[in-house]
Parts: C-alpha cells; structure tokens; sequence
C-alpha cells in the first residue's frame, strides 16, 4: 500500500501527526462531528486501508462531518459518493492531486486525483516500488 501525505485544502496546513500512528505510519488527523459532538479523529495515511481511531463511536451507515484542526473549516468535497450519494470528504496531497473519502460509516468509496499526472504518477510509482521492496 502507498502512505499519502495530504494537507487541508483550504488552509494547506498539513494533516498529517506523527505521533498517532496507525498501521505504523503517521496518521491523518482531523475532527469529526456526529450528533453534536466533536473528537480527533485519526485515519490511516495508507491508501486503501480502512483503519481509523476516535472516540466516537458512529453506527455504520450513518454520515459524519469532518473538519480541520486549525482552521476548524468543513472538509466536504462538491462530489457525492457514487455508491451510497453521502458527501465526499476531502484532502489536498502534498504534491498536487487531492484524496476523496466517503463520509459515510462504513462506505468504502474513496479516490484519488492527480493535478499533473506525469509527476504525480511517478511519484506514486516511486512510492509504490519503496513499499513493495519493505515487504
């Protein structure tokens, strides 16, 4: 699997913590909103693995929000989930090309877009040889 690293795309500070890691890696930190409470949330930074911590529990098929830590703006894309019609999340990646999740519990719709492909895609290949070569 390939990390990402992404940052918010409306402020551009990054989102990624080193300190809470999952799946060995720093995670992906935001703050996620169900039923009128807010935590940390902390996804996996591993493109297709579906590994998260909070303290929140959200019941399966049920939508939450997501926000950033520092300029505590909404992370919901204009795209709507294909598969279940919930709000996409989303996320800028460090070098161009944005990472979109569904927010919807359960849900395993996500994406990933390239603004260059030709660099991005390289990048992508080059990250994917150094992890296949850790295994």
């Amino acid at each position: 699997m390939i990390n990402v690293l992404v940052k918010c795309p409306l402020c551009k500070k990054s989102l990624m913590d080193a300190k809470n890691k999952i799946d060995s890696k720093p995670s992906i930190a935001v703050t996620m909103t169900y039923a009128g409470r807010n935590a940390p949330l902390y996804l996996s930074s591993l493109y297709g693995s579906y590994k998260i911590q909070t303290v929140i529990n959200v019941p399966r098929g049920k939508i939450a929000g997501f926000r950033c830590l520092f300029c505590k703006k909404d992370l919901k894309s204009s795209r709507k989930c294909d598969i279940c019609g919930a709000q996409m999340v989303s996320f800028d990646l460090w070098h161009g090309g944005q990472v979109q999740i569904c927010s919807r519990r359960g849900c395993k719709k996500h994406l990933l877009e390239f603004q260059d492909p030709d660099i991005e895609l390289e990048a992508f290949y080059k990250s994917y040889l150094k992890a296949f070569k850790q295994q």
